[in-house]
Protein backbone atom coordinates (compact mmCIF):
# COMPACT_ATOMS: atom_id res chain seq x y z
CA UNK A 1 0.00 0.00 0.00
CA UNK A 2 0.78 3.70 -0.92
CA UNK A 3 2.22 5.53 2.78
CA UNK A 4 -0.43 5.53 5.49
CA UNK A 5 1.52 8.51 7.49
CA UNK A 6 -1.53 11.03 6.03
CA UNK A 7 -3.77 9.04 7.70
CA UNK A 8 -2.38 8.84 11.45
CA UNK A 9 -4.03 10.54 13.93
CA UNK A 10 -7.54 10.49 11.61
CA UNK A 11 -10.73 8.91 11.94
CA UNK A 12 -10.89 6.32 9.07
CA UNK A 13 -13.51 3.61 7.18
CA UNK A 14 -11.70 0.30 6.06
CA UNK A 15 -13.38 -2.51 4.05
CA UNK A 16 -12.27 -5.70 4.63
CA UNK A 17 -12.00 -8.83 2.63
CA UNK A 18 -14.71 -10.27 4.59
CA UNK A 19 -16.65 -7.49 3.71
CA UNK A 20 -16.77 -5.83 7.04
CA UNK A 21 -16.70 -2.20 7.52
CA UNK A 22 -15.07 -0.83 10.15
CA UNK A 23 -14.58 2.69 11.24
CA UNK A 24 -12.00 4.18 13.81
CA UNK A 25 -8.94 6.47 14.31
CA UNK A 26 -5.52 4.76 12.70
CA UNK A 27 -3.35 4.85 15.72
CA UNK A 28 -0.35 3.32 13.68
CA UNK A 29 0.31 0.91 11.16
CA UNK A 30 4.06 -1.06 9.97
CA UNK A 31 5.84 -1.94 6.84
CA UNK A 32 2.93 -4.93 6.22
CA UNK A 33 0.33 -2.61 6.38
CA UNK A 34 -1.13 -3.96 9.51
CA UNK A 35 -3.34 -0.83 10.96
CA UNK A 36 -4.13 0.04 14.41
CA UNK A 37 -7.47 1.54 15.45
CA UNK A 38 -8.64 3.04 18.31
CA UNK A 39 -12.08 3.84 19.47
CA UNK A 40 -13.05 1.07 16.87
CA UNK A 41 -16.46 0.34 15.90
CA UNK A 42 -18.02 -2.31 13.39
CA UNK A 43 -20.75 -0.86 10.93
CA UNK A 44 -23.19 -3.67 9.99
CA UNK A 45 -25.52 -3.31 7.44
CA UNK A 46 -29.24 -4.56 6.99
CA UNK A 47 -32.19 -4.10 4.69
CA UNK A 48 -34.56 -4.51 7.82
CA UNK A 49 -32.70 -2.69 10.43
CA UNK A 50 -30.61 -0.09 9.40
CA UNK A 51 -26.90 0.26 10.29
CA UNK A 52 -25.91 -1.35 13.75
CA UNK A 53 -22.64 -0.24 15.20
CA UNK A 54 -20.93 -2.78 17.49
CA UNK A 55 -17.84 -1.22 19.39
CA UNK A 56 -14.63 -2.97 19.40
CA UNK A 57 -12.25 -0.28 21.02
CA UNK A 58 -8.78 -0.95 20.22
CA UNK A 59 -8.46 -3.09 17.05
CA UNK A 60 -5.46 -4.39 15.01
CA UNK A 61 -6.18 -5.31 11.69
CA UNK A 62 -3.73 -7.54 9.44
CA UNK A 63 -2.76 -5.47 6.33
CA UNK A 64 -3.54 -8.55 3.70
CA UNK A 65 -7.46 -8.23 4.83
CA UNK A 66 -7.60 -4.58 3.74
CA UNK A 67 -9.15 -3.81 0.49
CA UNK A 68 -9.98 0.12 1.13
CA UNK A 69 -8.60 2.43 3.34
CA UNK A 70 -10.60 6.04 3.21
CA UNK A 71 -10.39 8.99 5.67
CA UNK A 72 -13.79 10.29 6.95
CA UNK A 73 -15.07 13.47 7.44
CA UNK A 74 -15.94 13.43 11.11
CA UNK A 75 -18.85 16.19 10.91
CA UNK A 76 -20.34 14.76 8.07
CA UNK A 77 -20.41 10.85 9.39
CA UNK A 78 -21.83 12.43 12.67
CA UNK A 79 -24.46 14.43 10.49
CA UNK A 80 -25.82 11.51 9.31
CA UNK A 81 -28.44 8.78 11.09
CA UNK A 82 -27.12 5.68 10.89
CA UNK A 83 -30.39 4.27 11.37
CA UNK A 84 -32.47 5.15 8.98
CA UNK A 85 -29.88 3.67 6.21
CA UNK A 86 -30.85 0.30 4.42
CA UNK A 87 -28.53 -1.50 2.41
CA UNK A 88 -27.12 -5.16 2.13
CA UNK A 89 -23.79 -5.89 3.98
CA UNK A 90 -21.10 -6.20 1.76
CA UNK A 91 -20.29 -10.00 0.39
CA UNK A 92 -16.40 -11.14 1.18
CA UNK A 93 -13.95 -11.39 -1.44
CA UNK A 94 -13.91 -14.49 -3.52
CA UNK A 95 -10.33 -15.45 -5.48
Amino acid sequence: MASLQGYVDHRVLLILQDGRAIVGVMAGYDQKSNVVLSDTKERVYSMEEGVEEIPLGLYLVKGDQIVLIAELDDALDQSVDLSTIRAEPLPPIRY
